[in-house]
C-alpha cells in the first residue's frame, strides 16, 4: 500500500525558483504551483496543501498581502506558511511572524535546509493535528454527556409536575426547528449564525422549567385553578430557574449554552406586548431563546392532555398561536412556526404521552 504524500503549494512569480524547489521536493512531496497571490488564494481551498511556501517579493500582491488575505478567509488556520526571501532583516521577519508565518527560507536555496525546515514543520503539524483530533473527540464526548445530564435535569422538574417526559423532548424539537427556520432569515444571522449555536438553543431548551423543583407540590400538582397567591408562587419558577442556572454560568465561565438556558428559564413566560412575567419585557428585549420557547411551550400545552383539560386539535392550536402573533408571541417566530406546522402532527404521533 503506497504511503500518502504530503502536498506543498509553492507561491512564487519566478519560474527559476519554482524549478529549483520542484527539483528539491518533488521526489518526496506532491508539489503544486501558484505564480501569484491571487492564484494561491484560489488554489488553497481546492488542493488543501499541508504546507505553503510563499515568496515575499511578488508584483501586484506581495507575500505579506497574500498571507493577510488567506488569514482573513480562514484558509490557513491549520496550514503552516513558510516565507521565501532573498534577504532577511529583523523588521521583515517580525512582520511575517505577526501575520502567522512559521518560518523563513532564504535564497539561494540550500536543498538540505529546505528539506529540513519543511520536514520539521510537517512533523509539528502532524502532532498538532493529532492533538486537535483528540481534543475534538474529547469535547464531543463531553458535549454528549452534558446533553444527557441537562435532559435528565429537565425531566426532574417534569416528574414533580403533572407533565410527562415527552414534553421536554417535544419542546426541544420545536425550539430546534424554529431556530433552523429563523437561521435562514438574514435578520437572525448574528444570533443564529451556524448549527453549533442552534444546537446550544436546543440543548438548553429542556431546562426551561427547572425552577419548578422549588415550587411546593400542593401548588405544582393542584388539578384546579390556582389562587392569586398560589399563582404568584408558581410564577416564581422562572426566577428560581434563572438563579440556579446563573450560578452555573459562573462555575462554567459563562458557557454560552448555559447562558441561553438561564435566559430561557427566566423569560419564556414573557410576552411580545410586554404583558408577561416576571419582568414585563417587551419585543426584542425578550431573549431569542425565550421567544422560541414561548411558542413551543404553548403549542405543546395546547395539544397535550392535562388533568385540567383535554388535548386541543392541531388546527385549533395553530389558530391560537396565530391569534397571539404580535401580542403573546414574536411575529417572526410565529411565521417560522407556520413554516413547520405541517410536520408536527406526525412528530407528535411518534412522541405522544
Amino acid at each position: 500500500m503506497s504511503k500518502t504524500r504530503f502536498k506543498i503549494l509553492v507561491v512564487d512569480d519566478t519560474k527559476s525558483n519554482i524549478e529549483v524547489l520542484e527539483g528539491i521536493l518533488s521526489s518526496e512531496y506532491d508539489v503544486f504551483v501558484a505564480l501569484n497571490g491571487e492564484k494561491a488564494i484560489e488554489l488553497t481551498p481546492k488542493i488543501k496543501p499541508d504546507i505553503i511556501l510563499l515568496d515575499i517579493m511578488m508584483p501586484e500582491m506581495d507575500g505579506y498581502e497574500t498571507l493577510e488575505k488567506l488569514n482573513e478567509l480562514h484558509l490557513v488556520d491549520s496550514i503552516p506558511v513558510i516565507f521565501l526571501t532573498a534577504k532577511m532583516d529583523s523588521k521583515s521577519e517580525e512582520m511575517g511572524l505577526n501575520l502567522g508565518a512559521v518560518d523563513y527560507i532564504t535564497k539561494p536555496f540550500s536543498p538540505s535546509i529546505v528539506r529540513l525546515r519543511i520536514k520539521n514543520q510537517l512533523e509539528f503539524k502532524k502532532h498538532r493535528d493529532k492533538l486537535s483530533d483528540l481534543v475534538e473527540e474529547r469535547t464531543d464526548s463531553l458535549k454528549k454527556t452534558l446533553k444527557v445530564m441537562l435532559m435528565s435535569l429537565g425531566s426532574l422538574a417534569e416528574y414533580r409536575d403533572n407533565e410527562t417526559g415527552g414534553h421536554i423532548r417535544r419542546t426541544q424539537y420545536l425550539v430546534r426547528r424554529l431556530a433552523e427556520v429563523l437561521h435562514q432569515n438574514p435578520k437572525y444571522q448574528k444570533e443564529l449564525p451556524n448549527q453549533e449555536v442552534i444546537d446550544q438553543y436546543a440543548t438548553a431548551a429542556p431546562l426551561h422549567d427547572i425552577g419548578k423543583v422549588g415550587i411546593q407540590d400542593n401548588i405544582l400538582r393542584k388539578p384546579s385553578k390556582l389562587t392569586d397567591e398560589e399563582m404568584e408562587e408558581m410564577k416564581s419558577h422562572t426566577t428560581l430557574g434563572y438563579q440556579v442556572l446563573l450560578s452555573a454560568t459562573k462555575e462554567l465561565k459563562n458557557d454560552p449554552m448555559v447562558v441561553v438556558a438561564a435566559n430561557i428559564a427566566k423569560a419564556h413566560h414573557e410576552k411580545w406586548d410586554g404583558s408577561g412575567y416576571p419582568e414585563g419585557l417587551k419585543g426584542e428585549n425578550i431573549p431569542l431563546g425565550a421567544r422560541l420557547m414561548a411558542v413551543a411551550d404553548v403549542y405543546d400545552a395546547l395539544v397535550s392532555k392535562r388533568v385540567y383539560k383535554s388535548a386541543f386539535p392541531h388546527n385549533t392550536a395553530v389558530s391560537i398561536i396565530i391569534e397571539g402573533r404580535g401580542k403573546h408571541f414574536d411575529p417572526d417566530v410565529v411565521d417560522a412556526f407556520l413554516t413547520i406546522a405541517h410536520e408536527l402532527p406526525a412528530f407528535y404521533e411518534e412522541f405522544k404521552d
